[in-house]
């Protein structure tokens, strides 16, 4: 097998000092080390964190570190690969399959049965890993302290917390149905709440058309798994959200990127682009687009309709900020031009409601929402029961519309004070847009930085980045910056720490 994917571990539940025991620090951290090589948990051929990152685990200093990691290297327990870290090393192969005497703890280890080639599993699974920079975040989001300037969800102040506590207790006084599976397109109850929602948009779906998902991120992979071939070719705008996750890489489809400008993708180029790459599908965010925060306007939604038209070409409409304007309704949906049933549309809770209760959706023909249902059944027989039955609740009561409502005036609020902000530390340093809804400012730098290393920076530094070469591979000069998580006072504090940096990478000249 070949080495595709190296994620670095951790050591998981934080290791704490014990301070009655008289080990002193190191000792303690190097049995700690031990306990997970001899459970399992941590298997032949496994690569350990960096030392700065261990330390940074642990609360220790390096010299505390190293002396820990010299003694299982002593026991030959791990080993130091050039250009490959530090493994655990294989110690059953090491003493050629005999248990040696001379250390009690080695001979414990010998007796652990062998993890066979786990790590090569892992290496080489169909479905990719995340991106490094997009394991960083996901870990550093609950990291103590950290400013997140690029968090892609409401702060917890800003969801409904009281009105979906209402919810649940009314539900608890009703007579709740077994909480069993749902069918395969998910509660009917729910599947008809989410239409009258839908047909506020100008969407027509009857509850046929509609397939109810755990989040809109699975209707995409569900999408990617059951309706586009390996080795085919999607078409979608460059940057986007798409790039940062590997649904659609990890099942073989090929991307091809679209430029964008300020009405949204653009449509010269698009016919020819979708012939030369045969094209099974466009995807596309039209409304408060992820991560430019681009709002397509009407005219261009109907031009993408009718040459996506003349091409035959389906579309993938995410709309899962659609709901969330900040100064007046964006157009129709795509979705709702749509009378040839070429059109896809994914909408979610998850970004104004709750992201906790995973509900989502797909609207299309019939044929399509019943093979993704077959699909979804296969992997995980429906999204939660009671999950549904509150977001039922929650669409049927009147709740979501009365708190998106309190929502779009505390983001325009939010949106303004960072525009505020970003005139008054970044004037002269960087472009952005002024975005009409959803959660997005997308800074342009005036210069190109190394954007791996501005992120690296900003951690030490206390702030979390969203940098644009998770949606654009190629990106050195954009950040998504977003409005809805870190706090008025925290983006007071942040912004200009994060101005410091990039003025001291661009004249640092990296």
């Amino acid at each position: 097998m070949t080495e595709k994917h190296c994620t670095e571990q951790s050591p998981g539940k934080r290791w704490t000092p014990d301070p009655a025991s008289p080990l002193p620090l190191h000792r303690q951290i190097s049995n700690y080390l031990m306990d997970k090589i001899s459970s399992g948990a941590w298997p032949p051929g496994m690569r350990l964190a960096p030392q700065r990152e261990l330390c940074r685990q642990l609360g220790v200093n390096r010299s505390t570190v190293v002396t820990a990691l010299g003694q299982l290297s002593a026991l030959g327990l791990i080993e130091g690969r050039r250009g490959g870290g530090t493994r655990v090393a294989d110690v059953r192969a090491a003493a050629g399959g005999a248990v040696s005497s001379a250390d009690a703890v080695r001979t414990d280890l010998l007796q652990v049965p062998s993890a066979g080639s786990w790590n090569a599993y892992v290496e080489e699974g169909v479905h990719y890993p995340n991106l490094p920079t997009v394991q960083d975040i996901n870990r550093l989001e609950y990291e103590q302290g950290l400013i997140r300037l690029g968090t892609g969800e409401p702060a917890p102040e800003l969801l409904p917390g009281s009105a979906m506590t209402r919810v649940l207790a009314e539900l608890s006084r009703q007579t709740l149905p077994p909480l069993s599976y749902e069918e395969p397109l998910g509660s009917a109850g729910l599947r008809r709440a989410v239409s009258r929602e839908l047909e506020k948009n100008g969407i027509q779906a009857d509850s046929d058309s509609i397939l109810i998902t755990s989040g809109a991120l699975q209707g995409l992979q569900l999408i990617a798994v059951g309706l586009l071939p390996r080795g085919s070719t999607i078409l979608l705008e460059k940057p986007s959200y798409l790039y940062s996750i590997h649904a659609f890489q990890s099942a073989g489809v090929k991307f091809s990127g679209l430029p964008m400008d300020e009405q949204g993708l653009q449509m010269d180029g698009l016919a020819r682009e979708a012939r030369r790459s045969k094209a099974a599908m466009l995807y596309s965010i039209p409304s408060f687009h992820n991560p430019t925060g681009v709002l397509m306007d009407a005219k261009r939604r109907q031009e993408l309709m009718e040459v996506t038209g003349q091409l035959g070409l389906p579309i993938l409409e995410d709309g899962a900020y659609q709901e969330l304007w900040l100064d007046t309704p964006p157009p129709p949906p795509l979705k709702a031009l749509d009378r040839e049933g070429r059109v896809l549309h994914l909408g979610t809770l998850s970004k104004a409601a709750s992201p906790g209760l995973r509900i989502g959706w797909i609207v299309g023909p019939e044929p399509v929402v019943r093979r993704l249902a077959d699909i979804k059944m296969q992997t995980d027989y429906g999204a939660s029961s009671l999950s549904q039955l509150a977001a039922a609740r929650w669409l049927e009561g009147g709740y979501h519309e009365e708190h998106l409502q309190l929502l779009r005036a505390r983001l325009r609020q939010r949106r303004d004070a960072v525009l505020h902000l970003l005139q008054r530390h970044f004037t002269g340093l960087a472009a952005w847009n002024v975005p009409a809804g959803g959660f997005y400012i997308w800074l342009s730098l005036d210069k190109p930085v190394p954007l791996r290393t501005l992120f690296r920076m900003a951690h030490k530094t206390g702030l979390l980045l969203n940098t644009g070469d998770l949606y654009d591979r190629g990106d050195s000069r954009h950040l998504r910056l977003s409005y809805v998580y870190a706090s008025p006072a925290e983006l007071e504090l942040g912004l200009p720490l994060l101005a410091g940096l990039i003025r001291k990478l661009q004249q640092a000249g990296v």
